[in-house]
């Protein structure tokens, strides 16, 4: 069959745009995964979970649906790590903690106004209630789209949750049911992408119902190694399918391989910073700074000792549930650019080498960073992992805005509700006590926070 489209990478993005296009009958799509292919069905029920920890840890669901020789540097002070990313169809949105948070509209506004005309809030919230299958009746939510909208009633809630609620509102942060209204800060419910108690990915939600389309054709387990140009049009693809390098062709490709490999893509086709790929060997088609910009969300804990009747024992006890949005007031800051969230566990009788989670936690994730990293290609060798360079809280603005809301989250940790639930509190991965943050000076902080930062 004749392609019309080829779409790389089966996640967030790739999944809707072929299940989107195909809609169309007169336009043949071909769909590229790395991963495995398989059916809403035939995941296993450690995917499907609201506990997303019984499919990140494991090893062997690693190997499967994860990609876990992806390593990235967090700060400059830091070795790499393990970078989770999803692998399969529905990309992350399969492996995630299953958390439907939209972009902020006032976002939405800068990037217009920095001349992004049709991407202004207004411009984006008819597609984010188009997608949107939400119980609440409100003008900015829709209640027909494929991905379904569930927020837990705070009586189920987790022990961690519940206390986190309780002792942010006891600092004066409002309560607000709808993290996804334009005017919602405060105390909040995660809404969650999941119907019946099990997650709805893009592939369930958008994929499987356009598999027996007869103008889509989905190849798994697809290495696409880079696009094919006749002079500077892309024409095709070139991939390693079942150990076979193959060529696929169309007049239209899109990459949406996500922000990891996108860019490695791009570069082994000759797309990117003309000095890193003549290092590499590779004749340059165009000297952009393709891999540049990357950026994620910092984030640092302080970790709960639970006492025993607190604990979580369900295997699919949901891990969040609450968060808490605020702003840092930092001059020059964008509003709700600090997000507070509560784990109840992280993970439930799970055993892996890899974990890198605590028994339970409340969390600091700084939005709107402005620290900025690379994406760069490791080798022509498609199968090579890139390097990732995150160079996380490295802006100023950051580390001040980080130490601050850190700060503040020893307050919340410090108020009654959470205490009472813990035998023992402790700052990140260390031995450090809640009270150091008392004492500790701006230096001190910063570098705990530099040493200690992940991303969320």
């Amino acid at each position: 069959m004749p392609f019309d489209v080829i779409v790389v990478g089966a996640g967030a993005a790739g999944a809707v745009l072929a299940a989107r296009l195909t809609e169309d009958v007169g336009t043949n799509v071909l769909l590229l995964e790395a991963g495995p292919d398989y059916r809403s069905g035939e995941q296993p029920a450690e995917m499907a979970s609201p506990n997303p920890f019984n499919l990140l840890l494991p090893d062997h669901f690693q190997q499967q649906y994860m990609y876990p020789d992806l390593m990235a540097r967090r700060t400059k002070r830091q070795e790499h790590r393990v970078y989770w990313r999803g692998k399969g169809l529905g990309g992350s949105t399969a492996v995630n903690g299953q958390i439907a948070i939209r972009g902020v509209l006032h976002a939405f506004d800068r990037w217009e106004e920095v001349g992004c005309k049709g991407w202004s809030g207004a411009d984006v919230l008819p597609f984010f209630c188009r997608l949107e299958d939400d119980p609440i009746a409100a003008n900015f939510h829709g209640s027909d789209g494929p991905i379904p909208i569930y927020r837990a009633p705070v009586e189920s809630w987790g022990s961690v949750d519940k206390a986190m609620r309780q002792s942010a509102m006891a600092l004066g942060h409002p309560w607000h049911d709808d993290l996804n209204a334009p005017d919602a800060e405060g105390a909040c419910t995660y809404p969650i992408n999941s119907r019946a108690g099990k997650r709805v990915s893009v592939n369930d939600g958008y994929l499987e119902a356009a598999r027996d389309r007869p103008n889509l054709t989905i190849i798994g387990q697809a290495t696409v190694d880079k696009v094919l140009f006749d002079g500077k049009k892309a024409i095709g693809v070139l991939a390693i399918v079942a150990g076979q390098v193959r060529k696929f062709e169309a007049p239209l490709v899109i990459v949406s391989a996500g922000a990891i490999h996108s860019p490695v893509i791009l570069q082994r086709s000759g797309i990117g910073p003309a000095a890193l790929l003549n290092r590499k060997d590779i004749e340059v088609l165009a000297d952009l700074p393709v891999g540049e910009g990357f950026f994620d969300h910092p984030y640092c804990r302080i970790e709960l000792k639970l006492k025993p009747e607190f604990k979580a024992t369900d295997v699919d006890a949901r891990h969040t549930n609450c968060c808490v949005r605020m702003s840092s007031g930092v001059p020059g800051a964008e509003r709700d650019d600090i997000l507070y969230v509560a784990m109840n566990h992280g993970g439930i009788g799970v055993e892996s080498d890899s974990a890198q989670f605590g028994e339970a936690m409340v969390n600091l994730i700084l939005m709107e960073a402005k620290s900025r990293g690379t994406v760069q290609l490791r080798s022509a060798n498609p199968f090579d992992q890139p390097i990732v360079e995150e160079n996380m809280l490295d802006d100023p603005m950051d580390i001040q805005r980080m130490r601050i809301a850190y700060r503040h989250l020893g307050e919340i940790a410090r108020q009654a509700p959470i205490q009472a639930i813990a035998e023992r509190v402790l700052l990140g991965d260390s031995d450090l006590p809640l009270s150091w943050l008392e004492t500790a000076s701006d230096e001190e902080v910063d570098n705990f926070l530099l040493a200690q930062s992940s991303d969320a």
